[in-house]
Formats: C-alpha cells, sequence, structure tokens
C-alpha cells in the first residue's frame, strides 16, 4: 500500500493536486498490478484563491508496472472515474459540468529502496468536451506527478 499526493497539470489549462492511494495485493499479480484511488482538484492548485473554476476529480485505476525489483519501472494503466466542474454562476447552469472519465495513462514510476516512490506519466482523457457537448474544462492531455510514501509492505 502506497498513499501520497498527486500533482497534475492539464495541458493548455488549470494545475490540480490532491491525494492518491494504490495497492498490490500478494495474491494477485503482487508488485506488477497496482488499484489506485485519486482524488484531485483545481481548489488546491489553479483555483486557490482565485476566480479560476473549481473542479474535482475522482478516479479509480488498474496499472501494470514491468522491471519488478527495478529502481525504474515503466508502467501503463487505465482510469476510469467522474468530473465535476463548478460553474459557480447561475448564468452558466445550462453548461454541462460533470463527465464520466476514461483515460490511459503510460510512464515510470523510480522506486528507490527508500520507502519513497515518485510516480511521472502522461494521459489521455478519451472523453472530454466544448462546453456545449460535455464538459468544456474536461480538456485531453495531461501530465502528472505523484509522490507516494510506501505504508504497507508484503
Amino acid at each position: 500500500m502506497d498513499i501520497g499526493v498527486r500533482l497534475q497539470k492539464t495541458v493548455n489549462l488549470y494545475m490540480e493536486n490532491g491525494v492518491a492511494a494504490r495497492y498490490s495485493s500478494p495474491q494477485l499479480m503482487y508488485d506488477k498490478l497496482y488499484f489506485g484511488f485519486t482524488y484531485f482538484t483545481s481548489r488546491l492548485g489553479t483555483a486557490w484563491g482565485t476566480n479560476a473554476i473549481k473542479q474535482d476529480n475522482i478516479l479509480l485505476s488498474a496499472s501494470y508496472y514491468i522491471r519488478k525489483d527495478k529502481i525504474i519501472r515503466p508502467f501503463a494503466g487505465v482510469n476510469v472515474g467522474y468530473f465535476h466542474a463548478s460553474y459557480e454562476y447561475k448564468i452558466f447552469r445550462d453548461l454541462d459540468n460533470q463527465s464520466v472519465m476514461l483515460s490511459p495513462e503510460f510512464g515510470i514510476n523510480i522506486d528507490a529502496p527508500v520507502p519513497f516512490k515518485a510516480n511521472v506519466s502522461f494521459g489521455y482523457n478519451l472523453i472530454t468536451g466544448n462546453g456545449v457537448n460535455g464538459a468544456g474544462t474536461l480538456y485531453p492531455l495531461y501530465v502528472q506527478t505523484t509522490l507516494l510514501w510506501r505504508v504497507l509492505r508484503k
């Protein structure tokens, strides 16, 4: 079990930050297949103290890591989740402000001998919008870094 913080930048839009947890079961491809939960929001990023749109994201993920017991481990995964934007003003109430999320993600994990890990990746939201059809602030391409602390080990 690893827990930590996620720092995400949507290309050409917001910085969003939050928390992440992931787990690998000793009974199911231990240390290769990870399941995760992530919550990140612009409230802890670009929207902090500004009038930027407040948006919240919840993701469930499954990722496959190769090169077990190596420091640098490439991975591929898929995320599914929920996106919600708070436009705050009644004038925008007719705009789509929520969406299901689906994104493949590819990156590397740096797994040093200490209990810290760093995960760097890019992903592509397959479901986006233009403000009329779909949420207008759910952009396709993002990059992220997750800093994790190993709290449980087999």
